[in-house]
Order: C-alpha cells, then sequence, then structure tokens
C-alpha cells in the first residue's frame, strides 16, 4: 500500500510530440524589407524637408533691384549707341575729307579769273594720285553762299574767290606739298586747302565724344554697383540669423557668398537683358523715324551730320556686352560684399 502510494505520487514523464507537418509546398517566409539606397533616402529627406534658398527669390527688394539694375544697363546701352553713332560719321567725315581738297583762287585786279583757273585745273591733273579736278560754276558757287548772303546774287559785281574741287583716287600717291607749292607759284592769288584743319577738328570732337560716354557708362555701372552693394547689405541684414548659424557651424565664406552671387546673378541678368532689349528697340525706333522723315528739315540736318542716324553692328555688340558686363558686376558686387560682411563677423 505504501508503495502503491508512492507510485501514485510520483509525476507522470512528460511525452513531446512533434507536430505532424502537413504534405504539400513548404509556405514562403516573410522577406523582410531591402534597405533603401542612398540616393532614394536623399530623394526622401528631399521630399520631407525642401532645400530652401538662403536669399528669397522673391523680395520686394529684389524686385526693386532689377529694376534699379535694369535703368542702369538701358543708360549705359544708350550711351553706347550714341557713341557708335558720332564715331562712325566722325570717321565717314575723315574719310571724305582726306579724299578731297579744294584749290581756292582769289580776284585779283588786272588777272583774267577763267585763264587762272584753266591753269590751275591743268596743273593739278598731271599729279598721281588725283582722280578728278572740277572747277565749281556760279551756279554752284551761288548755292554755296546762299544760306549766308540769300538768294539773287551777282557774282560779278562781288570780289568772290572760285573754288576747284579735286577728288583724290589714292592719298599715299599724292605728294600734297609739291601740288600746293606748285599752285601757288604759277596760279596767281591761289591756295591749296587739304582740310586739315576740319579733320583735326574731328578727330578731337569724335575723341572728346568717345571719351565723354566711358566717363558716363562709369558712373552709370558705379551707381549700380553702390545700389547692389546697398542691396546686398539689406539681404543680408533680412538673413542675419540664417547667416549666422551657417558661419558659425562651419560653413565656409565662399559658400554663404555663393549663395548671394547666384541670387544677384539672376537679378543682374534680368536687369539687363531688360535695359539692353528696351534700348534696341529705341535704336529700331530712330532709325524708322529717321528714314520717314526725310525731306523734313530735323531730319535732314540729322542726316546732314551724322548721316543716316542708325547704330552699326559693333553699336549692338557693345550693348550686349554692357548686359554681360552688369551681370558679372552684379554677381561680383555682392559677393565681395558678403565675405566683407562675414570678415567683420570673424
Amino acid at each position: 500500500m505504501a508503495g502503491s502510494k508512492k507510485q501514485d505520487g510520483k509525476k507522470a514523464p512528460e511525452v513531446s510530440v512533434r507536430p505532424q507537418r502537413k504534405k504539400g509546398r513548404p509556405k514562403k517566409l516573410a522577406r523582410k524589407p531591402a534597405p533603401k539606397s542612398k540616393s532614394a533616402a536623399k530623394g526622401d529627406a528631399a521630399k520631407l524637408r525642401p532645400s530652401a534658398a538662403i536669399v528669397p527669390p522673391q523680395s520686394v527688394a529684389g524686385r526693386a533691384l532689377t529694376l534699379v539694375v535694369a535703368i542702369m544697363s538701358f543708360l549705359a546701352c544708350l550711351t553706347v549707341g550714341a557713341v557708335s553713332i558720332v564715331w562712325d560719321a566722325a570717321d565717314a567725315w575723315q574719310n571724305d575729307l582726306v579724299r578731297e581738297i579744294t584749290i581756292q583762287i582769289r580776284p585779283t585786279e588786272g588777272v583774267d579769273m577763267l585763264r587762272e583757273i584753266d591753269k590751275a585745273v591743268a596743273l593739278a591733273q598731271e599729279f598721281s594720285g588725283i582722280d578728278s579736278v572740277r572747277a565749281l560754276s556760279d551756279s554752284e558757287t551761288k548755292a554755296l553762299l546762299e544760306p549766308w548772303l540769300g538768294d539773287g546774287l551777282q557774282l560779278e559785281g562781288l570780289p568772290v574767290p572760285r573754288l576747284i574741287q579735286i577728288t583724290i583716287a589714292d592719298p599715299s600717291l599724292l605728294n600734297l606739298e609739291q601740288l600746293r607749292a606748285t599752285i601757288r607759284q604759277n596760279v596767281t592769288g591761289a591756295s591749296v586747302d587739304d582740310h586739315s584743319v576740319w579733320t583735326s577738328r574731328l578727330s578731337a570732337m569724335a575723341g572728346t565724344v568717345v571719351a565723354g560716354g566711358f566717363a558716363i557708362m562709369l558712373l552709370v555701372l558705379g551707381s549700380m554697383v553702390l545700389s547692389v552693394v546697398f542691396a546686398t547689405q539689406a539681404a543680408m541684414a533680412g538673413n542675419k540669423d540664417v547667416v549666422s548659424v551657417l558661419h558659425f557651424v562651419g560653413a565656409e565664406d565662399t559658400f554663404i557668398a555663393r549663395e548671394f552671387q547666384r541670387h544677384f546673378l539672376v537679378l543682374g541678368l534680368k536687369g539687363g537683358v531688360s535695359g539692353g532689349l528696351a534700348s534696341i528697340v529705341c535704336f529700331v525706333l530712330l532709325d524708322m523715324m529717321t528714314r520717314q522723315g526725310t525731306g523734313q528739315a530735323g531730319s535732314d540736318q540729322l542726316s546732314a551730320l551724322f548721316g543716316t542716324v542708325s547704330v552699326s553692328l559693333p553699336g549692338y555688340f557693345g550693348v550686349f556686352g554692357v548686359v554681360f558686363l552688369v551681370a558679372v558686376l552684379t554677381a561680383l558686387t555682392s559677393g565681395l560684399a558678403v565675405k566683407a560682411h562675414l570678415a567683420k563677423v570673424d
């Protein structure tokens, strides 16, 4: 009984039973998602955190600066066009004067004027480099004097000099000093005028206009540079916290300056292109107005001074150069201003 009680008090041994596998295909194990690539992770981060420019692309200061740059570039391009017109006109005048000289015969008592004119024409035709020699008629002389003396002139009663027009084919072949000495010795009261005084005056005038144009353009570009400096300082003042944080966490000055340069380069391109296009439109309109106004007093006077008032191809290249210069100056000025400000922060 005691043994039976001990056996009854014993625990029954545990039996492990393995679950039977079902016949058929084994179940597929669930795969872990593959890790994302770096580019995909960057894309997701960019979606979550959109990158923002340090300088706001659309701001009141930016729009105002674009307008200022457009006005300055417009004035600079107008200056380039005006200098181009004056330079081309002065060059044409000089070429005409170099290829033309005049023999003036003053009336003298007891001397046959017609005989002296024929003698001067014959002597001038003997020199090399001369294309044609022609004595002005009485009607042509009257036409030259009418603006000062009025209509109805009688040249017979006035001591009016007679003119002989000489056209030069090749100025390098003509010995002007020898021609002047020959005419003075053989023709009574004659003198040779090579228009050197007018040529020197035209050269001085053209040089003065070009120098004045460059001075005006430098003043305009200097004003634009100052405007860009003030705008850069305003932009940095508006983004002072961002610039300070970037600077103190280790961002290089070149990186911060590059952000400002990119911003102001876009503004400079917009303003420069707008001003350049406006100046080209003005040049085209001026050319059309002068061509349509042919026969009117004002248009004829402009044509007499400058020929056809139109900007030549170098003038348009100058406009493109001004636009490029404006954009580069805007970017460089902003970058230098930012670096100077960051140097003060250090």
